[in-house]
């Protein structure tokens, strides 16, 4: 310590002071800890993990002493004080301040968690700031590498100082108590006795951003020890409210980050780290379904078995059946066994004897099959004079009969006991087959026995049921079976080769490696390729899996050697599990990272993987899935091939699906994990790819000439922008308006793609109304502009797009808007909506309806939007002189009264007419009467003819809207003739002369008085579909 200089303390805890001091020789200022002895596990915990991290947002470790009464650690000043205590002083901050804030926490935190260490006990305290107000955390002490324990940590400095139970005081007290010193901060998992995790600090981290926006108080707080460990454990938080300040409230983005922070499940935390994600994934790649275990002996699939039987007269033992052996007492099952054995290891000294043999080890092969009797005969004396009988017999048939029962034997028995002398048994038939090897008709009598015999000890084995040195399987027995495989070998003896190395590779075991060499995968690979028996190419790809279970490198052995296109070639085998073991096999590749950079890259693989979520297997689909989601982990440009290949469409079919009955549970349920970890990574991606395209945007927005570097940039990020049709974000008009040369950059096809995608994504948008709602102002300010500048684009697919979206977008915002209002008030002229519409596109409107199909229905629909929620907007209507318009529309279309152009029409003129405030004169002049007349008498007459239903429902909207238009005008004009009689009964006079003009304006509508009656007719009597015009047509035949 002579090398620094001491000045004024900064800083005291219970047993530290803390000094501002400089290194002598030099201007550079530290912080000093002066530390009790007593806390050397801390302090030496702190150093251990902090000693090599140099980051800005953690506080850097310079050096470390010991004198005779204390510890001394010297760390990067911070002249900020501690989060806690500018909290303290400001009570709350402001939400732009949390968020600069939490930059800096999340960054250190997620620097922390990538050196794979747990910070523990995150507490405002322990956070300091530096001048600038960049944030570090600070304070080691409690935590820890992720996976380790940190009592015995402790425990260990402890030993290793000679301090003995003194040093390991304090960390036991604490680690008995997690809680102590900061249970305002501490997760409900942590509470429940859990270990710590990256899941916890993020729940810390919630706490401390939910008490910087709100005040002096965690989203959990009780002076009560034990309320305030219930408010954890069973209480949601409350909402962020600073105290006293009605302004500040907390964003829509804020809470959701809040909540998915404040998650009480860590499983459910919406931060699960990429390691996490990993290791969940990793855990995905092989299901039950992949290991699934089949009898290598008697397996049809294999070869025929001829049935067993016996013959009860040459039988010189009694023949208890199954369940009689099974309830005998010890006494007579020994007795029994004694016979059995004693008839075995007799001498065959004529045929006779052999066939008597013979008939005995049928009998025992139909009890054998029983799994009680089984685990007895397998422990009894039996086995070994089995072995002796498959060593000694003269007869082969003998042998073969003798090798049945060893295999039936292993197959059904449930337990194994150390003295059974398996080992011998698999070293003999081992020895017996390679001294037979050309006969493959004794192979096929042998392999099961010795394939049944290998797969018990190793299922045992990885139960742990006994030691590995219990059972030693000699190095030849692999070297037998992997001969058997090789090409021109019997396909019967290849086929039980692969299954019982299949069987065998299932388990987690020593028994296994012996199979892995770096012949095996080539191997299996021509046998499958080869055979024209499906159960053989399938046992021999099940058996590659398993291998690659243990080393893909056996996997990728097969593709160096027959080429990565004639692997994906079998994934078009129709064959559902020959499918499901390639996609598991690729999984396993990619998780290992072997051939990965080949295999991102490689756009046929991608399409390949792409098109079996055609599949209707449940799990090849989630294994597609899987496979995908490791590809585009590792190359996020594969999410553009992907969305081209309908990616988007199959996640959102599955992600529709319900599970179909209880057999497909299974599947279903990997399928959804799957497919929420596939999803879970695209919608963590995308903020980067949006990113990445508005800064390749932002570089040359105003460039008439963009550079070669941002033409680069703006190549290799816009072709992502299909990617992003789930987001709701949507670059500016600058792009649009023409200031901006994107052709130039890109091409022109390009920069089309770029605004047709752009389009698409916010009619995606558009589908969710909370979305338009809640970032309302966005909306207006941002997309609304360049939407509307695109309505006078000569591009008509823009033009009809840009009006297709911009009514559904401003229905939803009237509409919105009309119900946030008192009562459902209509909205003023100043709303920045209808000026938009006002100065920008209303002025072109004629131009617009006048144009080719089918551009003017889509005019027409933003515009009964506008006036359906805004009466404003019918002034302006009338203002820009459109009504004129509206009748050559409807003279224009008046062939197809049932289209979409007519009936938009015939609605906004609803909208127009039942507006007080509407100049219906106007209308009047301009030929309303007329067309009314004419649109009816035509509509009823299309009604009356039509049989088709979808036509007729079509009529009678239509129909109900004119109705609706006539009682509009028949109220006018009565109102206004009352008017003039009311004026000339009073003596006042006026002026009769406007309600004679409206009467004679009118007179055409007593033409139909009598098509009003033939439908009052058909409402009372009957016509389908038309039972809504009853209530319409009362007022009218009273008008």
């Amino acid at each position: 310590m002579e090398n620094f200089v001491l000045y004024e303390e900064i800083g005291r805890g219970s047993k530290t002071v803390v000094y501002k001091g400089r290194r002598k020789g030099t201007i550079n200022f530290v912080a000093i800890l002066c530390t009790d002895k007593s806390k050397r596990a801390e302090i030496t915990n702190w150093v251990r993990l902090t000693h090599e991290i140099r980051h800005k947002n953690i506080v850097t470790f310079h050096e470390w002493y010991e004198t005779s009464n204390s510890l001394w650690l010297v760390v990067e000043l911070c002249t900020g004080g501690s989060l806690e205590s500018v909290i303290a002083q400001d009570e709350h901050l402001p939400e732009d301040v949390v968020r600069e804030f939490g930059v800096d926490l999340i960054t250190g935190l997620y620097h922390i968690h990538k050196l794979g260490i747990i910070f523990c006990d995150l507490t405002p305290g322990k956070i300091l700031l530096e001048g600038s107000g960049t944030l570090k955390f600070s304070n080691f002490c409690l935590a820890k590498v992720d996976g380790e324990n940190l009592e015995e940590v402790f425990a260990l400095v402890g030993s290793e100082e000679g301090e003995g139970d003194v040093s390991e005081s304090t960390p036991q007290r604490y680690l008995k108590n997690r809680f102590r010193g900061s249970p305002l901060y501490t997760a409900p998992e942590i509470i429940k006795g859990e270990d710590f995790s990256k899941a916890s600090d993020l729940w810390s981290l919630g706490c401390l951003l939910h008490e910087m926006f709100s005040g002096c108080k965690p989203p959990f707080f009780s002076d009560s020890f034990s309320e305030l460990i219930e408010k954890i454990l069973c209480e949601d938080p409350l909402p962020p409210r600073p105290e006293g300040s009605a302004f500040h409230k907390p964003s829509a983005e804020f809470i959701s980050l809040l909540d998915g922070l404040l998650q009480k499940n860590p499983q459910k935390s919406m931060f699960s780290s990429q390691q996490d994600m990993e290791s969940t994934l990793k855990e995905l790649i092989y299901t039950e379904s992949d290991l699934i275990v089949t009898p290598i002996i008697d397996n049809p699939k294999i070869m025929k078995q001829v049935p067993v039987r016996f013959d009860l007269k040459t039988l010189h033992i009694p023949t208890y059946s199954a369940e009689k052996l099974s309830s005998m007492k010890d006494t007579d099952w020994n007795d029994f066994l004694q016979q059995i054995c004693s008839l075995l290891d007799s001498t065959e000294k004529n045929t006779g004897a052999a066939r008597s043999k013979l008939n005995l080890l049928y009998y025992l092969c139909t009890v054998a099959v029983h799994k009680e009797i089984a685990s007895r005969l397998i422990s009894s004396q039996l086995f070994p004079i089995l072995i002796q009988q498959l060593r000694a017999a003269a007869n082969w048939d003998i042998r073969a009969k003798v090798a049945r029962v060893m295999g039936l034997l292993a197959l059904h028995t449930s337990e194994l006991g150390e003295n059974v002398p398996v080992s011998e048994a698999i070293t003999l038939l081992t020895e017996l087959i390679r001294e037979n090897f050309r006969n493959s008709k004794l192979k096929q009598c042998l392999l099961p026995a010795l394939g049944e015999l290998l797969y018990l000890i190793a299922s045992k084995e990885e139960k742990r049921e006994h030691p590995r040195e219990c059972w030693v399987v000699p190095c030849a027995a692999y070297t037998v079976l992997m001969r058997c495989l090789r090409e021109g070998e019997d396909r019967v003896v290849n086929h039980l080769a692969a299954k019982i190395i299949e069987n065998v590779c299932t388990t987690l075991s020593c028994h296994a490696q012996g199979f892995i060499t770096g012949e095996i995968g080539p191997v299996l690979w021509y046998l499958f390729t080869h055979s024209t028996v499906d159960s053989l190419k399938i046992t021999a790809v099940s058996a590659l899996c398993r291998i690659t279970r243990y080393s893909p490198s056996a996997f990728q052995n097969v593709i160096e050697k027959v080429g990565l296109t004639a692997v994906l070639n079998s994934l078009a085998n129709g064959i559902c599990k020959i499918q499901q073991y390639m996609l598991t096999m690729f999984s396993a590749m990619l998780s290992c990272g072997i051939h990965l950079q080949r295999l991102i890259q490689e756009k046929d693989f991608v399409i390949t993987i792409t098109r079996l979520l055609e599949s209707p297997s449940n799990f090849i689909r989630a294994k597609s899935f899987l496979v995908l989601l490791q590809v585009l982990i590792n190359n996020r440009r594969m999410l553009l091939l992907s969305c081209q290949a309908r990616l988007v469409m199959y996640i959102e079919r599955d992600s529709r699906k319900t599970t179909p009955g209880k057999e497909q549970q299974g599947g279903s349920e990997y399928l959804s994990k799957c497919l929420d970890l596939l999803i879970y990574h695209i919608v963590r991606e995308l903020p980067g790819i949006l990113g990445d395209i508005l800064t390749a945007l932002t570089n040359v927005s105003g460039r008439k000439h963009p550079s070669t570097v941002q033409a680069k940039q703006l190549k290799m990020s816009l072709p992502m922008m299909p990617v992003v049709l789930n987001s709701y974000s949507f670059p500016k008009s600058d792009f649009y308006s023409g200031e901006t040369n994107l052709d130039g950059a890109i091409g022109q096809s390009a920069s089309e793609e770029l605004i047709k995608t752009t389009l698409s994504i916010f009619e995606a948008v558009t589908q969710h109304p909370v979305l338009l709602t809640i970032h309302r102002l966005t909306v207006e300010d941002c997309i609304l502009p360049p939407l509307v500048s695109l309505v006078h684009s000569q591009n008509v697919e823009w033009r009809l797009f840009s009006l297709r979206v911009l009514s559904e977008t401003t229905s939803v915002l009237l509409s919105h808007e009309v119900m946030a209002e008192e009562k459902g008030e209509s909205l003023n002229s100043n709303s920045k909506l209808l000026s938009l519409i006002r100065d920008s596109l209303l002025p072109q409107y004629e131009h617009i309806l006048i144009a080719p199909d089918p551009v003017p229905v889509y005019a027409l629909k933003l515009l009964v939007a506008l006036t359906e929620h805004s009466s404003a907007s019918v002034s302006l209507v009338e203002e820009i002189h459109l009504f004129p318009v509206l009748f050559q529309v409807i003279l224009k279309h008046q062939d197809n009264i049932l289209g979409n152009t007519m009936q938009t029409v015939i609605a906004l003129l609803n909208n127009m007419v039942a507006n007080k405030s509407t100049n219906m004169m106007l209308l009047f002049e301009e030929g309303l009467t007329h067309h009314i007349c004419n649109l009816l008498i035509e509509t009823v007459s299309l009604y009356l003819e039509e049989d088709d239903k979808s036509s007729t429902k079509t009529a009678n909207a239509l129909l109900l809207s004119l109705l609706d238009i006539l009682h509009c005008m028949l109220m006018y004009t009565a109102d206004i003739v009352r008017q003039t009689l009311q004026a000339q009964k009073s003596g006042t006079g006026g002026d009769t002369q406007a309600a004679e003009d409206l009467l004679l304006i009118n007179k055409p509508l007593t033409d139909l008085i009598s098509l009003l009656i033939q439908l009052v007719r058909i409402c009372l009597f009957g016509k389908d579909g038309i039972q809504n015009l009853k209530q319409v047509l009362l007022p009218l035949e009273s008008q």
